[in-house]
């Protein structure tokens, strides 16, 4: 079964979500699954250097307060889903498009989702500033990637059309949120489900697909 999430890296309920989908995952282990990163940039007009965090927060939500109150809910449900989230210690609201990029260029390799995971950590749990190209090749190093060779990667235009083609395609699908889940190529889920809300997608996939194999990203 092919599953693909269309997510921003800098998205609270992308990474709950994601948390979410593999304890589904983990409830049908007979299921043979592909699971491949889809880009969406929530900020597609951010600057390159990305943007001051309290700046944001006030500009994207009307002011420091209604940002707290937003905050409170994505880190009670974090909590609750065993998910670490530090968002007090995120200074700087990246542009995500290098990190989508490295997502690709990790895919490449079989780790697209654990390149994922890393970022996600990266940001939401350090702190971190994923739209700073040595932090990225940091990332990538600690999964095993040469630090200079992905630093020296992300200086060219490697994967921007594709990072670019595939948000683009998101957009004229429709897609005005993230997380959103295509379930092969056919279903598709929105938002950052209960574990429970993908089972009868993926019991339809069984059904479907027994005994065929798929190989994993």
């Amino acid at each position: 079964m092919l599953i693909e999430t269309f997510a921003d890296l800098i998205c609270p309920w992308c990474y709950i979500g994601k948390r979410r989908l593999a304890r589904a995952l983990a409830d049908r282990p007979r299921l043979h699954v592909e699971l491949r990163w889809q880009p969406f940039q929530l900020n597609p007009d951010m600057a390159p250097g990305g943007m001051e965090r309290s700046a944001y927060l006030a500009a994207k939500f009307g002011g420091t307060e209604r940002a707290r109150q937003i905050h409170l809910v994505v880190e009670e449900t974090a909590e609750r889903d065993g998910l670490p989230l530090r968002l007090d210690r995120v200074r700087r609201t990246p542009n995500s498009f290098d990190a989508h990029r490295l997502v690709r260029m990790a895919a490449r390799r079989g780790l697209g989702d654990a390149m994922a995971d890393a970022l996600f950590h990266a940001y939401f749990v350090d702190g971190l500033d994923i739209g700073d190209r040595d932090t990225l090749a940091g990332t990538a190093a600690s999964l095993g990637f040469d630090f200079q060779a992905i630093k020296g990667l992300l200086a060219t235009d490697a994967e921007a059309a594709a990072v670019a083609s595939a948000d683009s395609m998101a957009r004229q699908l429709g897609l005005q949120a993230v997380p959103c889940y295509i379930f092969n190529r056919r279903y598709a889920l929105s938002g950052a489900q209960e574990p429970a809300s993908f089972l009868p997608l993926l019991d339809l996939a069984v059904d479907e697909q027994e005994g065929v194999t798929v190989a994993a990203d």
